[in-house]
């Protein structure tokens, strides 16, 4: 590999590296997809070729997430964030009133949005522990008229991550799950609907999957608008506008890769033991870094820590970039380092932070 084009350890939470042989794989394919003449970014949405891509891309999605009949996949723009208005606007309503649980600041920008379409109850907030953990399953009663329950499934800011599925309790339970979707098994039973920015294990920036089940499209109110209406597009097959093609080409091509992986069962192994060996590195440090989550509560995919300082926190992350280490700097509101390590990054990367790890705390005790 030429010096213009050696790749480095990318920790950053989003976007966020990709697979290898996908990128090599879409780089073969630009000029030229298929034998067609053009790129996939040339080809019409309403082409045969690309009814193609979209039933690979779907299909990757489905047996991955092993998802039965009545679960609609869909294509979106906007980001995950969009979701945080959409949703509301779909299911929440004037008088109505859904449940929030908060364990981060993206937990928070959901609960901002939906209050704009109606009454919104948190049944719980972290803030005040300093977004420190998840809640224990019986810290979560969900309110017997809520519309829908929804929560994050692992904060990327704070590397909070909960261990468990929660249970609705029949109240539709609507998931974030941008920062850990595909990175272990589900439950898809416990949910309505879950949605992801395609940005941190599913595929490039650009695009959203939503998975929503048939029973909550019913929900979807009469004369909704368009583009809002998740009716409308699970019936138009995500294009009741153009949809971003080159995104979801490349989210078949990383469920593609997943699945030659062993699929989820597999990289929820993988994902294990890069976690382990990182938080092994900050418990048996005596002290030099202090992890930010509890415990209990600490993410598989975005591991987040502190050093003595803010000062040393610096000296590391430049110290990190001098060996080829990218996107360790924390979260601004925070600060720290974070090291995202979702399914694309390789085990050998976690195990070149460990020794930087290693090497910075005996030099700077």
């Amino acid at each position: 590999m030429s010096s213009d084009t050696k790749r480095i350890y990318n920790f950053s939470s989003g976007p966020a590296v990709l697979p290898v042989p996908v990128l090599q794989r879409a780089r073969e394919e630009m000029l030229s997809f298929r034998g067609s003449g053009m790129s996939i970014m040339e080809i019409s949405h309403r082409s045969s070729l690309f009814d193609e891509v979209l039933m690979a891309a779907e299909g990757g999605v489905r047996r991955l997430m092993n998802l039965p009949d009545n679960y609609n996949v869909l294509f979106l723009q906007g980001g995950a964030a969009f979701q945080f208005s959409m949703i509301p606007l779909n299911f929440l309503g004037a008088n109505g009133t859904a449940d929030y649980v908060v364990t981060g600041i993206w937990g928070e920008k959901a609960v901002k949005e939906a209050g704009r379409c109606g009454r919104v109850n948190i049944i719980y907030d972290g803030k005040d522990d300093g977004y420190k953990r998840a809640p224990r399953p019986g810290e979560i009663n969900v309110s017997a008229n809520s519309g829908y329950v929804h929560y994050t499934s692992n904060e990327t800011i704070d590397g909070v991550e909960f261990n468990y599925d929660i249970d609705g309790g029949g109240v539709p339970m609507i998931c974030d799950a941008s920062s850990n979707i595909l990175s272990k098994p589900i439950d898809i039973g416990r949910y309505s609907m879950i949605y992801a920015g395609a940005q941190k294990n599913l595929g490039p920036s650009g695009v959203t999957v939503v998975i929503i089940n048939d029973e909550l499209l019913e929900h979807v109110p009469k004369n909704q608008h368009s583009l809002l209406d998740y009716r409308n597009i699970a019936s138009s097959r995500s294009m009741a506008n153009t949809p971003n093609t080159w995104g979801i080409y490349l989210v078949g091509l990383v469920c593609e890769w997943l699945e030659q992986q062993g699929g989820v069962e597999a990289i929820a192994k993988v994902n294990d033991e890069k976690a382990r060996r990182l938080y092994d590195a900050i418990d048996n440090s005596d002290g030099f870094y202090s992890g930010r989550a509890e415990p209990g509560s600490r993410s598989r995919m975005n591991i987040t820590f502190h050093l003595p300082s803010v000062e040393l926190d610096e000296a590391f992350c430049s110290e990190s970039e001098r060996r080829g280490m990218s996107g360790l700097r924390g979260h601004r509101s925070v600060g720290g380092i974070r090291a995202s390590i979702y399914n694309a990054f390789p085990l050998e990367g976690v195990d070149a932070l460990v020794d930087l790890m290693r090497d910075f705390a005996a030099e700077n005790r």
